[in-house]
């Protein structure tokens, strides 16, 4: 899992204890950050306003170090959400990571603005994928088709091995469809 500060907490936190829960092994990862370390997270909330409110959330702990990180030692990916991808996808080494698991097929699960990373690393062209409605230009830019979320934004999905959601509420359908695929 690749997080940074101001990762989304709940699309950090539960996919985590969701995979934990389920018996895999998880490792976060940050650039720039050790094992032992954390990371601010913040809480995207649906209030009825024009967009999400933003507030402080939890720490969320490094497990791993991300400049010894090889892709190739994985068997899957999940890119949360957050304000973290804005400046994650300016990472070159993010961004060979995230195509080392879609040229290999590994599966992906990125939700919310996750999928602003997997524009940057150009694996969207000819892709599916749903995403928090702000990024609908982003991924139709890159050559991608964007596939909105249920009135509820609780869907998931699902273009061979890319999962996709469009923000938190949509967890339990996203990592449903994520796991099968492990």
């Amino acid at each position: 899992m690749i997080v940074g500060d101001f990762v989304e907490d709940y699309e950090a936190m539960v996919p985590y204890q969701i995979l934990l829960c389920a018996g895999h092994h998880v490792d976060t990862v940050c650039p720039d950050k050790m094992a032992g370390e954390s990371v601010a997270t913040a809480i995207h909330d649906f209030e009825g306003h024009q967009t999400y409110s933003e507030k402080p959330g939890h720490r969320f702990a490094i497990t791993a170090d991300f400049e010894s990180l090889r892709p190739a030692d994985y068997d899957a990916l999940v890119i949360p959400g957050g304000r973290a991808p804005e400046y994650l996808r300016l990472n070159q080494d993010v961004l060979n990571a995230v195509r080392h698991f879609a040229t290999t097929k590994k599966p992906i699960a990125a939700i919310c603005h996750g999928p602003q990373i997997l524009v940057a690393a150009g694996v969207l062209s000819g892709r599916t994928c749903s995403c928090y409605p702000a990024v609908k230009p982003e991924v139709e830019a890159a050559g991608g088709t964007y596939s909105p979320p249920a009135p509820t934004m609780d869907s998931a999905h699902v273009d061979g091995n890319l999962v996709t959601a469009p923000a938190w509420p949509a967890h339990p359908a996203w990592m449903r469809e994520f796991m099968k695929l492990l």
